[in-house]
């Protein structure tokens, strides 16, 4: 096989899924019913290094603009790993070669962890609010709502950057404003959302996958919230439009997925994707070296450079390059196939 490695990406996001492990029952999880195998401590160090070891092979050349390493660490829940305080203060300790990030539940995070994150420095702490408190509850369970806005009163009380996440469905995205609103009274930094994709535990609930037309929806009313952010006086929170086929209506630069690419993910034992809602193994990092993996891999090499297949002529195509391809790899098997949820490409078609 060809080796590769002369191609440079311009960044590197390492997300890590440290166990499978979770205290919360989401329904609509993208986890697998029986959970991996976790590595041990010492072998997560050896995943980071050969983390570094590629991103140390990059910035061999001192003429081109250095890499930076960051990695969103995460699960299952990663507070319920005992060695997780441990992995934290690693990665501060790497703070000139990374940088990191948290995405969490928040249910393990009172004002004293809160506080000892502070002294670790993340990058920011994700949590996920997925409508209003009864949505929210039913979906994740009852009771964490308030766990999770309590988890929030504390990071924003810390200064830590802290982030909410919505999944969209067919049941709740109308509830997307409901959740702008509670992240600028808690003056979080951001608020965004990303559509629900069925993998995992959810793969039974493709039903609530959205239409065009209700993705169209989503957008216009996230666009209508950051409208009105914006308006608000000292309103320190964004509401993000970044994401897949968003642009439509957001306006700026279209987004292409960018996994295999700038984006890679590490499975609890090892196990090497694209992305962690594109489950495509391709191969384990305690059986082959990173650096091969990514140079050698043939399907980061087409999700890097092709475009999808019914998106040929369209006008945004070299940019947008299909949408969520973890979307449509759920719903047909063929990530290169139009994102199910453009509404554009129809118009297009007629």
């Amino acid at each position: 096989m060809k080796d590769e490695r002369t191609y440079r990406p311009s960044s590197l996001l390492l997300q890590w899924h440290i166990t499978e492990r979770c205290n919360n029952q989401c329904k609509h999880c993208y986890q697998e019913i029986n959970p991996e195998k976790e590595l041990s401590y010492q072998d997560l160090l050896k995943v980071y290094e050969q983390y570094q070891e590629l991103l140390d092979f990059w910035n061999q050349d001192e003429s081109l603009p250095r890499i930076k390493g960051h990695i969103t660490i995460t699960g299952g829940e990663p507070f319920i790993r005992n060695d997780f305080m441990d992995l934290l203060e690693f990665f501060y300790m790497q703070r000139e070669k990374i940088s990191y990030a948290i995405l969490t539940n928040g249910s393990f995070i009172d004002a004293e962890m809160a506080h000892h994150l502070h002294h670790l420095n993340p990058t920011f702490v994700q949590v996920s609010i997925d409508g209003t408190e009864a949505t929210h509850d039913r979906i994740r369970g009852t009771g964490n709502y308030k766990r999770t806005v309590s988890a929030v009163k504390h990071l924003v009380r810390e200064h830590i950057p802290t982030f909410i996440s919505f999944t969209a469905h067919n049941a709740n995205f109308h509830e997307f404003a409901e959740v702008a609103k509670l992240g600028i009274k808690l003056r979080v930094d951001r608020v965004w959302a990303d559509r629900f994709i069925p993998i995992g535990q959810s793969s039974k609930f493709q039903e609530w996958v959205l239409s065009p037309d209700e993705t169209r929806e989503l957008f216009e009313i996230m666009q209508n919230a950051k409208r009105k952010a914006k308006r608000r006086l000292f309103c320190r929170t964004e509401i993000a439009m970044h994401r897949a086929l968003q642009f439509l209506v957001a306006g700026g630069r279209p987004y292409h997925c960018t996994a295999g690419d700038t984006l890679i993910t590490v499975q609890p034992n090892g196990d090497l994707y694209p992305c962690r809602r594109m489950p495509i193994r391709v191969g384990n990092l305690m059986d082959t070296p990173l650096i091969e993996l990514y140079s050698n891999c043939s399907l980061f090499r087409s999700l890097r450079n092709r475009i999808s297949e019914n998106c040929k002529s369209c006008y945004y195509s070299k940019l947008c390059r299909g949408g969520l391809k973890c979307l449509s790899y759920a719903l047909t098997d063929n990530p290169f196939q139009t994102d199910p949820g453009c509404w554009y490409s129809l118009i297009e078609e007629h």
